[in-house]
């Protein structure tokens, strides 16, 4: 069984995460099987962006990161207190051990800031939220990445990245072509409508 690990921020979108625990879950039930998803956070309970509330199913302090294959970061807003949680220390170590282990790391917008804050995507190609004058997108690149500005998602090596929420399910299925195969992503695209 393929494990990915959400690990979910104070003040995370929703929408951002929900299409990884459907995608993950669809390939779960109707895909090749093999994969699940487990929702991890640094608090017993997490509020998103929008109010809307979720209890994780493990804290960060109790994960076994050998266990997992895939890190999944939805983005989220500053208004939320997102950035109070993302750029903490122990949620930068989850990135950084992820990376040690050459583990699939996958972001949907702001995601990307945790990500390069972290150190790991120094010297690599990214990108991150695209509007708003592009004050995220400079933001990740004062991380030293080679950004990306133009390209809705980049894959560099092990690492996903996107420039905004309507990126979300394109990540998601990414990630699932990565931990499955092409056809097997692509069977659950079509299963889920999207082909």
């Amino acid at each position: 069984m393929k494990r990915v690990c959400l690990l979910l921020a104070n003040g995370f979108e929703a929408v951002e995460a929900s299409v990884f625990t459907d995608v993950i879950g669809w390939n779960k039930l109707e895909g090749d099987g093999t994969t699940e998803l487990v929702t991890v956070g640094l608090h017993d309970q997490l509020q998103c962006t929008f109010n809307f509330t979720v209890i994780p199913e493990m804290h960060v302090s109790e994960m076994d990161i050998d266990s997992f294959d895939a890190l999944a970061i939805p983005g989220g807003f500053e208004e939320a207190g997102f950035y109070e949680d993302a750029y903490s220390e122990p949620f930068l170590a989850v990135i950084r051990e992820f990376e040690r282990k050459g583990k699939i790391i996958a972001s949907i917008c702001v995601g990307a800031l945790p990500v390069g804050k972290s150190g790991i995507l120094e010297g690599r190609e990214a990108t991150t939220y695209n509007l708003g004058e592009g004050r995220r997108q400079k933001q990740l690149s004062e991380f030293g990445v080679k950004l990306v500005p133009d390209q809705p998602i980049v894959v560099d090596g092990n690492i996903i990245t996107s420039y905004n929420p309507s990126t979300a399910f394109d990540v998601a299925f990414k990630l699932l072509e990565m931990l499955t195969s092409k056809e097997n992503g692509d069977e659950v695209k079509r299963l889920m409508g999207f082909r």
